[in-house]
């Protein structure tokens, strides 16, 4: 078990808050003790395989909140298939390609910190918007969408970045959500409601 390099900072802060506080009034401690705690469950990053069968890979733990065809006209313009995966806190927040791919547009944008729940919060709030061409030709869309908890959104990748499948690429602080979009007339392997795991569960497979 890793730990994704964000989360240093929180430690670093937790842990001698707590030592502050036990050195000053001794039992008080238990409280920051456990916000530390929490800190290293938050930012733990744990190993993933990636499995060998064709698809795309799932970019994020979580439950799927919306899956449907639509037409995206800000980066791709293009019909696409959009696969909406909601994170608690709970959930392991680092972020995984969903194919073999190079890094063409990386692009963030302000917005507010409203619930990450609703079927379009991206049109309000502070997201990063990812362009990545797949290995053999087209662009799918990934956003990294902050939460009403979540506060900072991060993608650790540049326009030029060559990324395989399942590798990591970011991280969402707290409660969030990603979403990807897909080519339209792919083979949907998971429903509104599944629980998925980023790096291992396929969303769906290329029409042949």
């Amino acid at each position: 078990m890793g730990f994704a390099p964000e989360g240093y900072p929180y430690f670093a802060f937790f842990g001698a808050l707590t030592a502050l506080v036990w050195a000053a009034w001794g039992w008080p401690a238990v409280l920051p003790g456990l916000l530390l705690a929490f800190m290293f469950y938050f930012f733990r990053d744990p190993e993933r395989r990636t499995p060998d069968e064709e698809g795309y890979i799932c970019p994020a733990d979580g439950k799927i909140i919306v899956s449907e065809n639509l037409y995206e006209d800000k980066y791709l313009n293009k019909d696409s298939m959009l696969v909406s995966i909601f994170m608690s806190p709970l959930n392991v927040h680092v972020n995984r390609a969903p194919c073999d791919c190079t890094v063409r547009l990386v692009k963030y944008n302000k917005g507010s910190f409203k619930s990450a729940w609703s079927d379009h919060a991206f049109h309000k709030n502070e997201h990063i918007s990812i362009v990545m061409e797949e290995a053999g030709g087209g662009n799918i869309l990934v956003r990294q969408v902050a939460g009403s908890i979540a506060q900072k959104a991060v993608c650790r990748k540049k326009p030029g970045d060559v990324l395989k499948r399942g590798e990591r690429f970011g991280i969402i602080k707290f409660s969030s959500r990603v979403d990807v979009y897909l080519p339209p007339d792919v083979t949907l392997l998971v429903a509104n409601g599944d629980k998925v795991r980023a790096g291992e569960t396929i969303l769906a497979r290329k029409a042949r």
